[in-house]
């Protein structure tokens, strides 16, 4: 990543805002926005990330309130952008963006006043065939259509009511024990993809908390975080693999895993890069957030309980990790069902045995 004169990211420069405040300005191809922080810092370049996909998505006019029609979604969308979206999540703003941003293209000169609830379960249905995105879309909408309640655009939120879809299947693909030794074979001890590999599989963190990992996380034996999603604050123990892959890491960086470049890792392009290390391996089907999940169910079938589970994975509700444990639980009942089966049979085999010894005829 180039750094300029002014020692700031390409198309940053230090500006002052309307209260005369020295901030740092992005701007490119008429987007412009604002960054918070120290610059350079983690939370400094992943709202930089964001801003270079808002270009890349189109989304420069954002800040352009003379493309929009007054009343319109766009307008909306705009107005919603400058407020209450700065108040949610990093990661959370990079998600809803990428699903409100094909609304707005499609939508968004529609008057917000005439938009009622058959039209929000027709924007819904198109994306039936991927329950799980028209889900997501529903959910943005109803946050984006309060947000017009309250600024008085509508009197009632169309999308309340609207019901969602029930997802097939079970979602993401969860790595099984011989897919992790597959991985682990094509790439060894000392790579940047078994590094990565480790710390999703041993710390059951989300990728956004794992590219920020490095040695000032490591206390002692545990290995701290502030999840991004939660805020929540853990301490996990460093599990033996764990340990023996850092043992390879050198403690000249900030963060344990790096771009080509140099730079730490954006949560979506590591997502990407290590998909890539998946196919390498043969498992196209593979993800990293995959590798949470195996985390978890591994711990389920130790024999953790839900809230142990819960204290390595950070999840906020019991009813997030049951699903594992009710599986894991399935699994040994189902096993115990089996030995029981087999133990009457071999039972009844031997009483059947003894009846025929009896019917036998005694020589003499």
């Amino acid at each position: 990543m180039l750094r300029t004169k002014t020692g700031l990211p390409r198309h940053c420069s230090w500006a002052h805002d309307r209260h005369g405040k020295r901030r740092v300005r992005f701007r490119k191809r008429g987007f412009s926005i604002y960054l918070t922080g120290i610059p350079w810092s983690d939370d400094f370049m992943r709202q930089y990330a964001a801003a270079l996909e808002g270009v890349k998505g189109q989304t420069s006019n954002i800040g352009a309130t003379e493309r929009t029609i007054p009343g319109s979604l766009n307008a909306l969308i705009v107005s919603w952008y400058r407020t209450d979206f700065h108040r949610l999540k990093p990661s959370t703003q990079r998600l809803w963006r990428v699903i409100i941003e094909p609304f707005r293209s499609k939508h968004g000169s529609k008057p917000v006043v005439q938009l009622q609830r058959k039209h929000i379960k027709d924007i819904i249905a198109a994306k039936a065939a991927t329950p799980q995105a028209a889900n997501n879309l529903l959910k943005v909408l109803r946050v984006l259509l309060n947000y017009a309640v309250d600024i008085e655009m509508i009197k009632s939120n169309p999308a309340i009511g609207v019901k969602r879809y029930k997802s097939r299947g079970e979602g993401i693909h969860t790595w099984s024990e011989g897919e992790i030794v597959r991985f682990e074979e094509q790439h060894p001890i000392g790579s940047k993809a078994r590094l990565a590999f480790a710390l999703l599989l041993y710390t059951a963190q989300r990728r956004g908390d794992v590219v920020r990992f490095g040695w000032q996380h490591v206390q002692g034996d545990l290995i701290a975080v502030r999840q991004e999603k939660t805020d929540r604050p853990l301490l996990i123990p460093i599990h033996p693999e764990l340990a023996n892959v850092l043992a390879a890491v050198p403690k000249t960086n900030m963060t344990f895993l790096l771009t080509e470049r140099g730079t730490p890792f954006m949560p979506e392009s590591f997502g990407n890069w290590f998909r890539d290390r998946c196919n390498e391996a043969g498992l196209s089907q593979c993800s990293a957030h995959g590798l949470r999940k195996a985390a978890a169910t591994r711990l389920a079938h130790a024999g953790c309980s839900t809230k142990q589970i819960m204290a390595i994975t950070g999840h906020k509700t019991l009813m997030e990790v049951a699903r594992y444990t009710e599986a894991a639980e399935q699994q040994r009942l189902a096993r115990a069902a089996l030995k029981i089966q087999l133990g009457a049979e071999r039972e009844q085999d031997l009483s059947n045995l003894a009846t025929r010894l009896d019917k036998t005829p005694k020589s003499g």
